[in-house]
């Protein structure tokens, strides 16, 4: 089980019957909006409120990465596009769908909604 605190930290429950053990698998210090695992479960997307998102990799146990930082607006949401995990889809406050490769963050699609965008 992960789940992420106001505070930015992302934690990991192992629970085994009536056993379980907690550990800290990174500090982000920006309070997480979103948690997402790809298709695979090899990479969790997380997204901050602030609009940054980072990617982790529970097998390898690491810190998260920084992937992307808020330009004109906002990450509001952001998802894996299947099949795969190396794509990953976004929207911005301001109406804006971007289309990204995990690999090095680079933005490969972009359309414009035209509409602001809430929770």
């Amino acid at each position: 089980l992960y789940f992420s605190t106001q505070e930015g930290f992302l934690f990991f429950y192992r629970i085994k019957g009536l056993q379980y053990e907690m550990k800290i698998c990174a500090e982000i210090l920006q309070p997480i909006s979103n948690l997402i695992f790809s298709p695979d479960y090899t990479i969790l997307l997380l997204v901050t409120e602030q609009g940054t998102m980072y990617t982790y990799k529970p097998a390898q146990s690491g810190e998260a990465v920084k992937l992307l930082d808020p330009c004109s607006s906002c990450f509001l949401a952001a998802d894996f596009l299947t099949p795969g995990n190396k794509y990953c889809v976004s929207v911005t406050t301001s109406g804006e769908v971007q289309v990204w490769f995990l690999e090095d963050g680079t933005c490969l699609s972009k359309l414009n909604l035209d509409v602001e965008v809430h929770v």
